[in-house]
């Protein structure tokens, strides 16, 4: 019998030297880092604000978020997530492929008490000798960075 395929697809991509992975239909593009204006008095790695074809959009360094050390490389990236009624831009170091896992290959995560952003893992990905974390990056938003995000717009509009 062959494995399960799940339907489900994500875009996997690296901070640091860890490899995670989003859901790709929350994925609306992925652009160069482009120039950011900085909004004030928001958390160290809300980044500010750019303009995408005429469209506010806020981002945040994922790298900074989850406690890794920024690296800008010529791969550095940018991945603008559909939010819903907004769109939040999310600093990468690289963008590395799409992922097609069968049921198989995907596991509960693991209890991680204690860990500010565990609940925003919500799978892992064994593959081949590694493992590749699927997030739920809305998860990893405090209320702080929701209302750093909220007043972005706010100035914005």
């Amino acid at each position: 019998m062959s494995s399960l395929i799940t339907n489900e697809r994500y875009l996997a991509f690296s901070l640091g030297a860890e490899e995670y992975a989003i859901p790709l239909l929350s994925v609306r593009e992925v652009i160069a880092v482009p120039d950011i204006t900085p909004v004030p008095q928001s958390p160290v790695h809300f980044l500010g604000i750019m303009n995408l074809r005429g469209q506010v959009i806020s981002v945040i360094d994922l790298r900074t978020k989850f406690g890794i050390k920024p690296n800008k490389t010529d791969e550095t990236s940018v991945i603008i997530l559909d939010m819903g009624d907004h769109s939040l831009g999310a600093i990468v170091d690289s963008v590395n492929s799409v992922l097609s896992p069968t049921a198989e290959e995907l596991s509960e995560p693991p209890d991680l008490e204690g860990n500010k952003n565990a609940s925003a893992i919500t799978k892992v990905f064994r593959r081949e000798k590694s493992l590749v974390l699927i997030l739920d990056i809305l998860k990893t938003l405090s209320k702080e960075d929701k209302a750093a995000v909220l007043r972005s717009h706010a100035k914005a509009a």
